[in-house]
């Protein structure tokens, strides 16, 4: 059986009012979480992109949307929803290799050669494996910008919307993460020295 990737969602409409759609969500609205849904899907899906086994990020939206759902009375700001939720995201992907994989593995970064052994992958699969497991070894501050930049289409200012950073700051990092990017790609390219 064939699994459906996540990230086909539906343009969200021009930014409805967000607070109301939170504060409906709240009181049972299945619809306006729904809409939530739809407006962070991408965002969650990019951030645990940055952070586990791709196999393992379809789930793991689900498991955030379900907590965050769970937990939405306990969002005291609900202009801070994205933050909030950007939040949930990243420690559920702290979770996951808190549970399944012992501590010296986390520490181990997937290397280019790792990414492109893996058994059944075309020659596409593997350029995008090695890209992400390139992305996935920068410094933090890129690793999440860019990846719902050049992953998930984001563009910068709906990365600082929803995620609660701030314009300049997610500018800054998507211009040093695509430099390091480059620089990297480029050494990859090259081959050891």
């Amino acid at each position: 059986m064939e699994r459906q990737a996540v990230t086909a969602w539906p343009a969200t409409k021009p930014r409805e009012k967000e607070d109301s759609l939170v504060s409906a969500a709240r009181s049972g609205d299945r619809a306006a979480f729904g809409r939530l849904y739809d407006r962070y899907a991408r965002m969650v899906h990019g951030i645990l992109l940055a952070r586990v086994p791709p196999r393992e990020v379809d789930d793991l939206v689900q498991e955030v949307f379900l907590l965050a759902l769970r937990q939405l009375h306990a969002l005291r700001d609900t202009s801070r929803f994205g933050a909030w939720l950007s939040t949930i995201t990243r420690n559920r992907a702290n979770d996951y290799f808190r549970k399944s994989i012992p501590d010296h593995k986390v520490t181990e970064p997937v290397s280019e050669g790792q990414a492109e052994n893996r058994p059944g992958n075309d020659a596409a699969e593997r350029e995008a494996a090695v890209i992400l497991a390139v992305v996935r070894a920068l410094p933090e501050p890129y690793r999440e910008p860019l990846i719902l930049r050049l992953v998930e289409g984001m563009t910068g200012p709906e990365i600082a919307a929803r995620t609660g950073l701030t314009h300049g700051s997610v500018r800054v990092n998507l211009c040093r993460g695509m430099q390091l990017l480059r620089e990297k790609l480029g050494e990859a390219v090259k081959g050891p020295s």
